[in-house]
């Protein structure tokens, strides 16, 4: 039986609750230790931008739904919308990308800032009334790694408002809910985080197998009845839940024609990645969480971030039952995983030594998030380690792209290229400069200085610039070749302490 409970601080009440069947199983018991995760304390990356209305000290609107999600993972929130405030909206507008590309309205940030207090003011009334009508994304196309195109919708710069700051109410819930090996776009959480959570797990645990997951066309796929299903299991605001189906089915528009979108969240919406990570957390995360404690025979583990995951075993007996399961288990909400994506393969501290004894050459490597993964010993200690390279196509592609705006740059003053290439250049050594990819860094930077050159020599048919005159004029004007990066293990454990 059914029943509300308003939580009145101060006069105020803040939300409606009523408990709920956990789906799809319970959580099961501790995390292991490549999953732990500390409390998050701020949503879409921004602080919480919403203040109490009461003006007092005590804790936000936003955080009293915070706690409550954690004091109890069964209760279905019933009054959400009124934390959407005129507050929350201007926040949301100021963390939007300024310079992002205007959706089909062709309104950009500067011009929707004209007059803002007023137009905040008129959409915080039309969402509150219900007067709010979602419109459809633009949609794009952008190059793929393998030669195709992946399709991306623009939203309209108002519905990016609003996304933003019901993604931030509703982050107060989920960020309760969602399981420590869960690393994509989630507050206080990095591509990195999850990098490190990964070398952890595979040279800690007891992994001889690798499954390297990808689901075909994830984001494109997401079922709608299923994806309403699992914001009901913690919302119960209908007004939330109506603004979310508002979202999905507003289409896209191409070339000046509408088109419905009857499954699919659009790629480049503020709160595409929040539903995705919802959508996989009760398809995937719940399940292999259940399923590795209840079934499994050996160790095993997973990292996932948005809709990559790798997982490691302990025993092929087990991996090979898991990816059949996986594939009904995905095949059931409309999801399949890529056939030549999708690979298992020997990887671990035995790894090579058995495939050796096989005959069979040295273990496979797989990429995430940017980096190759390969199996090795380390040269001061000789112990089993994983080494992380740039993949070699990646880093090929960004040569590719430096290359082309370099030509459009070649008549420009020398002091704007140096400029332009050393942010270029620290960009890539911010993300790229891991223990271990020193080789792969010094050949980034030696071909941009190779490409600069080719530039410089072109500007002039008596061009007098050598390699070693232009090394030494300005080749030392580039960031330097330096590790930026502890070890995984030692930032894991900082950050984990057991």
């Amino acid at each position: 039986m059914s029943y509300k409970t308003h939580v009145h601080e101060g006069g105020e009440s803040y939300s409606g609750v009523v408990p709920a069947k956990q789906p799809n199983g319970g959580l099961g018991g501790p995390q292991e230790v490549v999953e732990g995760r500390p409390l998050t304390k701020e949503n879409m990356g921004e602080p919480n931008p919403c203040r109490t209305q009461s003006r007092d000290s005590g804790p936000s609107g936003l955080d009293r739904v915070r706690q409550a999600a954690k004091g109890n993972k069964e209760l279905r929130f019933t009054a959400l919308l009124h934390h959407v405030t005129n507050d929350l909206l201007h926040s949301s507008y100021a963390s939007l990308k300024k310079q992002a590309a205007a959706g089909v309205d062709g309104v950009t940030w500067e011009e929707y800032g004209e007059g803002l207090e007023g137009r905040l003011a008129d959409l915080h009334g039309r969402i509150h009334r219900g007067a709010y009508r979602a419109q459809p994304s633009r949609r794009v196309w952008i190059p793929k790694d393998d030669g195709r195109q992946r399709p991306l919708g623009i939203a309209a710069l108002e519905d990016k408002i609003v996304q933003h700051a019901v993604g931030t109410v509703l982050n107060q819930i989920w960020e309760e809910d969602f399981l420590g090996f869960s690393y994509g776009f989630r507050p206080g959480r990095s591509q990195h985080d999850a990098l490190d959570a990964l070398y952890v797990g595979i040279t800690s645990k007891k992994v001889n197998w690798v499954l390297d997951v990808d689901i075909r066309s994830f984001f494109d796929k997401i079922d709608h009845d299923w994806m309403v299903q699992f914001v009901e299991h913690r919302v119960g605001d209908q007004r939330i839940v109506r603004l979310i189906q508002k979202w999905l089915k507003a289409g896209v528009m191409e070339d000046g024609q509408w088109f419905e979108t009857e499954e699919g969240t659009p790629q480049g919406a503020v709160i595409s990645p929040i539903l995705a990570n919802l959508y996989l957390h009760y398809v995937l995360d719940v399940w292999t969480n259940v399923w590795r404690k209840k079934r499994a025979q050996g160790d095993v583990i997973i990292v996932r971030y948005a809709d990559d995951a790798v997982l490691g075993f302990q025993h092929r007996e087990d991996v090979e039952r898991f990816r059949e399961q996986l594939r009904e288990r995905l095949r059931k909400f409309g999801l399949e995983l890529h056939p030549d994506k999708t690979r298992l393969m020997e990887f671990g501290r035995y790894a090579a030594e058995r495939r050796e004894k096989r005959g069979e050459g040295k273990p496979e490597t797989f990429n995430f998030l940017g980096f190759t993964h390969i199996c090795g010993r380390s040269r001061t200690t000789g112990y089993f380690t994983v080494y992380r390279k740039t993949i070699g196509k990646r880093m090929a592609a960004k040569l590719k792209e430096i290359r082309q705006k370099l030509r459009q740059r070649m008549h420009a003053p020398v002091g704007d290229t140096v400029k332009w290439l050393q942010s270029v250049v620290r960009g890539y050594f911010q993300y790229h400069a891991v223990p271990g990819n020193e080789a792969r860094l010094k050949a980034f930077r030696h071909d941009v200085l190779h490409m600069w050159l080719q530039l410089l020599r072109r500007r002039s048919q008596r061009s007098r610039w050598t390699w070693a005159r232009f090394n030494a004029c300005l080749g030392d004007l580039l960031p330097v070749v330096e590790i930026l990066h502890p070890y995984p293990d030692a930032r894991f454990d900082a950050k984990h302490p057991r």
